[in-house]
Parts: C-alpha cells; sequence; structure tokens
C-alpha cells in the first residue's frame, strides 16, 4: 500500500516535489509532521489537527510501550482507533529515545538493556522488539532499531555504532517480512563523518527499503554542520524514495532541508515553545509571555490566516499566558502548528511554479534568526 511518487525536481536546487501513498491516505511532500509522542500532540484534538491539515502525525514507540503498552492498543484496535486519527501515522523505532532518556543503559549486540525513566524498571528493547511494538501500533511507517550516537563521539565509536545499526537493520527486515501495511524505512547514520554517511547509504540502499531517514542529526552539533552533512548526504540517497530527517524542524531547518533535497520532518520544537508562550511569525520567534504586548491587540501574526490570528489578539493570549490557562497553550500550540504546515504548503507551491529560491531569499530577507 506505499508508493513514492517523484512529481518535480527543482532545477537551482535539490529541492523535490512528491507524494507518498499510505493505507490511510496520501501524503504531500515536503511535509512538517508534528509530533504526537504519547498518542496525543499536546494540546490539540484530532478534529483541531484535521483543521490545520496535518497530513500526517507521528506516535513514539518508546513511550507508548511504556504506557499505556503497546499490547493494550493492539486491542483497542490500533493507535489509529485508540486516538481516533484516520491519516497516516509514523512511528520512531524508540532508538533515539532508549540513548537519550533511559538510565544505565547498555548496549548490546542483541538489545538495549535499560531501566524506564519513569520508574527505574528494567526493560529491554532488541530490533525484534522494536517492530513487534510498531506492529501492535499499526502505523503506516515505521522506523528501523537503530543506535544514535552523540555528538561529540569519535570516528571510532561512530564506525562502530554504524556497523550495528547495519546488522539491526537486517534484523528489522527479517522481523517486518510478509507485513504489507506498513512500510519500514532505513535510518542512515555516520555522525559528522562523511566517509561513514557514504558507507552507511550505500549498504543500507542494498535493504531495498521503501523509505530512508537520515539520523544521527540535530542532537547537539551546530548547524552548518548539519547542513554539510544533509549536502554530501543526500545526492547519495535513492532519488525513487522518501527523504526524512530526523528530529529537525524549524522554519529555517524546512528551508534549508528541503534546499539540500529532504521531503520529510519532525520536531517537537513548535509545541515545546508553545508552551512557553513563544509562536512562529512570518519575521521570526515572538515571546508572547512579554510585558511588551501586555496591550498589544493585533494578532499573534499578522499575515497569519489560523483560527486563533483570526479572532484573538496578543494581548489576550498572553494575559491567558501569564493566568497559566489551559486555553493559553491551547492558542500558542495551535498557531505554531498551522504556521508549519502551512510554511511547508507554502514551500510546496513554490516549489510547483518553479519559485523556491525565490521564496527561500525572500525568507531570509524577512524571517529574524535566532
Amino acid at each position: 500500500m506505499f508508493n513514492f511518487k517523484l512529481i518535480k525536481e527543482d532545477k537551482a536546487s535539490k529541492a523535490r516535489l512528491g507524494e507518498i501513498t499510505t493505507n490511510h491516505g496520501k501524503i504531500e511532500t515536503p511535509i512538517f509532521m508534528p509530533v504526537g509522542t504519547q498518542a496525543t500532540v499536546k494540546a490539540m484534538s484530532s478534529r483541531e489537527l484535521e483543521e490545520i491539515n496535518a497530513q500526517i502525525i507521528l506516535g513514539n514507540t518508546y513511550h507508548l510501550y511504556l504506557r499505556p503498552g503497546d499490547d493494550l492498543i493492539a486491542r483497542a484496535g490500533g493507535l489509529h482507533k485508540f486516538m481516533n486519527w484516520q491519516r497516516p501515522i509514523l512511528t520512531d523505532s524508540g532508538g533515539f529515545q532508549v540513548f537519550s532518556l533511559a538510565k544505565l543503559r547498555e548496549i548490546k549486540e542483541e538489545g538495549v538493556y535499560f531501566r524506564s525513566h519513569l520508574d527505574g524498571s528494567k526493560q529491554f528493547i532488541s530490533p525484534e522488539k522494536s517492530m513487534q511494538i510498531q506492529k501492535n501500533l499499526g502505523s503506516d511507517i515505521v522506523m528501523a532499531f537503530d543506535e544514535c550516537p552523540p555528538y561529540p563521539a569519535s570516528r571510532d565509536y561512530v564506525d562502530k555504532s554504524l556497523q550495528r545499526t547495519l546488522r539491526w537493520a537486517e534484523r528489522c527486515q527479517a522481523e517486518m517480512e510478509g507485513i504489507e501495511n506498513q512500510a519500514l524505512f532505513g535510518i542512515i547514520q555516520g555522525g559528522i563523518y562523511p566517509e561513514l554517511r557514504k558507507q552507511s547509504v550505500e549498504e543500507m540502499l542494498k535493504f531495498d527499503f521503501p523509505g530512508y531517514s537520515i539520523g544521527g542529526l540535530s542532537v547537539g552539533e551546530p548547524k552548518e554542520e548539519m547542513y554539510k552533512m544533509l549536502d554530501y548526504t543526500t545526492p547519495l540517497m535513492a532519488k525513487n524514495k522518501p527523504r526524512y530527517l530526523m528530529g529537525v524542524g524549524t522554519p529555517e531547518d524546512l528551508v534549508e532541508g528541503i534546499y539540500h533535497g529532504i521531503d520529510m520532518f519532525d520536531c517537537v520544537m513548535p509545541t515545546r515553545i508553545a508552551r512557553h508562550g513563544q509562536i512562529f511569525t512570518a519575521v521570526g520567534r515572538k515571546t508572547i509571555r512579554n510585558a511588551v504586548y501586555a496591550e498589544d491587540f493585533s494578532p499573534l501574526d499578522p499575515e497569519c490566516d489560523c483560527h486563533v490570528c483570526q479572532n484573538y489578539s496578543r494581548a489576550y493570549v498572553r494575559h491567558l499566558l501569564k493566568r497559566n490557562e489551559i486555553l493559553g497553550v491551547r492558542l500558542t500550540t495551535y498557531h505554531n502548528l498551522y504556521f508549519m504546515l502551512n510554511f511547508a504548503q507554502q514551500i510546496r507551491q513554490a516549489l510547483a511554479a518553479g519559485k523556491f529560491i525565490d521564496f527561500r531569499d525572500e525568507f531570509y530577507q524577512n524571517y529574524q534568526l535566532k
């Protein structure tokens, strides 16, 4: 049921326009994917996600395995039914969380032994276990279980990690054999070492996965290093498969990632900063909690046509946030997600019209980077 169609390639960059078909609908690319870590995109209902045209959302294998449990979600009919979301879902493998959140983890060839960040209980996830959890969740796109090396890390460490990720990818593919309604994506690693990135791509392509993601970036390295790795890696990847940059999702990262040939993005950034009273606007990020907005009766973003900007002022939203009213966070979250999804749509329109570079130039002229 999974298919990727490359519609158009930009002549002045590596940017691409495409379409992914899944069992739960089609996804226009390039696309930003809201993160629903624990079977919910924080502060948003399924209906609101549909209103802002979220084409696909993420679920988190690690967190859903710990709570409420993938077996319970399977009994509920899968993640789509459990959270009342009928559009596509991508689930990560749990690998990043195991390596970043888990206490006292021990990496073995068979998998990773760790203690839950919730209660310290002993846990184990292997490539096969990750696939079994994701089969229970019933997501449309499944991520292979990989080892995500930290930054900085020595070349020797990243090389050994990469080799393990390749062996684990083979085990993931074997576990998913015969599953037709879930597409397994491989994960390219290699840190900031070009020769290792090249090796990872070459070996991963042999598996002929339906799609590929680039992992091990946005883990603390300078932005320049990330863009350098993208510039080097994406030309080595298959043209007829979607390219997913994991855990990246600021407006400037979308522009640069798409410029370098990325099709899919996800990030908790829009919802996380919303909870701290920060919003995206056409001219940059603003902290709406600041006193300067106490008597500002203009929309959050005068250039935005979302429900929040059409109906509420900066002064009102600031008042809600300062009083710790739930509605304040709901409104900033709604706006930020709408901004990112609409931003991706504007880029798709620019690509279709052959004006992506003009869009990129105008963005940098207007947007104040942090």
